[in-house]
């Protein structure tokens, strides 16, 4: 697999210098998100980078000018600090790409680390929210990545309580926190996952579906997906979307393991409009037939096709 999305934010650091809400509430929820462009997330950009030998966001100039040549005119960074979104506003302006959302790390479950994370978060929210991000995208970080370690009890107790914390405080500025995950949360009967949004007072933290780490992290099940999306389906404000076949992640958005116009329609059924990000990345053993370029104009098109009913 190729760098984390937490790695890769590492790096582009040093290279930048219970739970269903009511019917009002919900409709506050998604007032946010509603009629947001198709976005597009970082990380899928990294990793076709990385394939070429290059590396994202090394020029940033050249870089957003070639997501803009792709015609998406949403784009989600990760950051790591408000003199990121300083120096990244001006030339999202130039692209003229919007940031509705944006990708941050956290980590909230040690006592003597949490509040230190959510001062940086809000400092970077203090800096994005006159640039227009309405929605800030977290995956606590797990203990250690790529390892079958899992945080304990207390250290889930401690971080909800950090999560919803942090949730009400970006409330307050009028951004809305969603909650993400990667495979490792969705181990151990999904222990982590569950009890971060049953924890959680729906009103300070909703739910980024990045759909494919939920079926990659309940062993490649659909079955799995579609009960998160039955369970917390009031709470989905983002939707991270990619696709694989036979499990491994293709360059291109389109039919495969997830049956994604099921997952279209159901949320339709909810009334849901939540922001909508591509995140088509590749892996080992992906296909390797077509440029980035290309690639997010293909994606594009068919996302615009299957979620037709949510979009505008």
């Amino acid at each position: 697999m190729p760098a984390s999305r937490r790695q890769f934010l590492t790096s582009a650091t040093a290279l930048a210098g219970a739970s269903l809400l009511g019917e009002s509430q919900f409709a506050q929820a998604q007032l946010a998100t509603k009629s947001l462009p198709v976005a597009c997330n970082s990380y899928t950009w990294l990793t076709f980078y990385q394939r070429q030998g290059k590396t994202w966001m090394a020029d940033p100039d050249a870089s957003l000018a070639e997501l803009a040549q792709s015609g998406i005119t949403a784009y989600e960074p990760g950051v790591n600090s408000a003199e990121e979104v300083t120096k990244l506003v001006p030339l999202l302006s130039k692209h003229k790409l919007v940031m509705h959302s944006l990708y941050v790390n956290s980590t909230l479950h040690r006592a003597d680390e949490a509040q230190k994370s959510i001062d940086s978060v809000l400092a970077i929210a203090d800096a994005a929210k006159p640039a227009g991000t309405s929605i800030f995208v977290t995956n606590p970080s797990p203990i250690k990545w790529g390892t079958n370690d899992d945080k304990s009890d207390a250290e889930l107790i401690e971080q909800a309580r950090n999560l919803d914390q942090l949730g009400a405080e970006l409330r307050k500025r009028g951004i809305t926190l969603a909650y993400h995950t990667h495979a490792p949360e969705h181990r151990q009967a999904a222990r982590e996952f569950h009890h971060m949004l049953l924890a959680t007072d729906p009103k300070h933290v909703s739910l980024c579906l990045d759909a494919h780490w939920v079926y990659r992290g309940s062993g490649n099940s659909q079955v799995a997906l579609f009960d998160v999306v039955k369970l917390y389906g009031s709470r989905i404000t983002e939707v991270h979307i990619r696709q694989s076949k036979n499990g491994i992640w293709q360059e291109t958005f389109g039919d495969g393991d997830i049956d994604y116009q099921r997952l279209a329609n159901t949320l339709k059924a909810l009334n849901s409009k939540p922001n909508l990000v591509l995140e088509q990345c590749l892996e080992k053993d992906s296909p390797n037939t077509i440029g980035p370029v290309d690639a997010h104009k293909q994606d594009l098109a068919q996302v615009k096709r299957v979620f037709a009913g949510l979009i505008g």
